[in-house]
């Protein structure tokens, strides 16, 4: 999750597509409260609440394939469900990356492609600088590789990145790699008021789509986290609180829901500080997510 950026203020204009349809979820964890991993029969739970919500969500995002059985304990209660997962596959470590990428194999050879919204290989590598854009790249193209193989070459494969991330000429390359960009933006990290979120939000997106769009014409930039926390330690101007999240949910949720597919970080976190869940550990909301 991205952290400790620089303050940015400037208005750019979100443009928004209401005549098309997007994704629009959760990022979801892979343990319960107490810490274990999450069986089939919670994921089902977790499903089931996330479409009885406001808006009635039908997708989520997953950080990773193997751990915690993800993939084998979360797939048939996406299948029973009809719920959409946004896949996510971990890159690092070469015994870890072998891992998820046989975890995605297997849960395809069972349950087909029907449940998968497309493939994130790695999620903010290239902003800890835990790897460099030619293996990050290389490893897009080889799951992309990967599914072709099982037939399934119709499933986009991309990358979930911080927004400084993509606008670094370094790692173009992976942007050229991808099918699309996973666009992760905070104001709450860059010290901004929740007054100015939305537009601090908006500023670093247009950032993020008018690079990939000079350096991979047609490329879609997905919102794959963003959220203000309900509680924790204030940032500059940013203060955690449950009004400054309902605040923002309000300004950006409701609006790029319209414009972009979008994954809002998080369903729960109640663990964390900050925390950014809006769900609380009885999986009640913390605020109204209407829009």
């Amino acid at each position: 999750m991205l952290r400790h950026l620089a303050l940015l203020i400037p208005l750019v204009l979100f443009i928004s597509t209401p005549s098309a349809a997007y994704w629009k979820g959760f990022n979801l964890p892979a343990n319960l409260p107490s810490g274990t991993c999450k069986i089939t029969q919670d994921w089902a739970h977790d499903f089931s609440v996330l479409r009885s919500l406001p808006g009635s969500f039908t997708s989520a995002r997953l950080f990773a394939s193997s751990d915690c059985g993800t993939l084998a304990n979360a797939v048939p209660a996406a299948v029973a469900s009809g719920t959409k997962l946004l896949v996510g596959v971990w890159t690092e470590n070469s015994a870890h990356y072998e891992a998820e990428k046989a975890a995605l194999v297997q849960a395809i050879k069972q349950h087909g492609t029907s449940w998968i919204v497309a493939v994130s290989v790695g999620s903010e590598d290239l902003y800890r600088a835990d790897t460099d854009a030619a293996t990050l790249a290389r490893q897009i193209n080889e799951v992309r590789t990967l599914l072709q193989g099982l037939g399934a070459s119709n499933i986009e494969v991309g990358h979930v990145d911080t927004w400084t991330a993509w606008v670094d000429q370094k790692n173009e390359d992976v942007i050229r790699a991808c099918d699309f960009v996973g666009h992760d933006g905070y104001p709450y990290w860059e010290g901004v008021s929740v007054d100015q979120g939305l537009n601090a939000f908006r500023q670093n997106l247009e950032k993020t789509r008018s690079v990939v769009n000079r350096v991979k014409p047609g490329t879609w930039v997905w919102v794959t986290e963003t959220g203000w926390p309900v509680t924790g330690a204030s940032v500059g101007l940013a203060t955690p609180s449950v009004a400054n999240a309902q605040a923002y949910w309000k300004s950006v949720a409701c609006e790029i829901f319209q414009g972009a597919h979008t994954f809002w970080y998080a369903s729960q976190d109640y663990s964390s500080s900050p925390s950014f869940g809006v769900l609380d550990a009885n999986y009640k909301p913390l605020y109204d997510l209407s829009c």
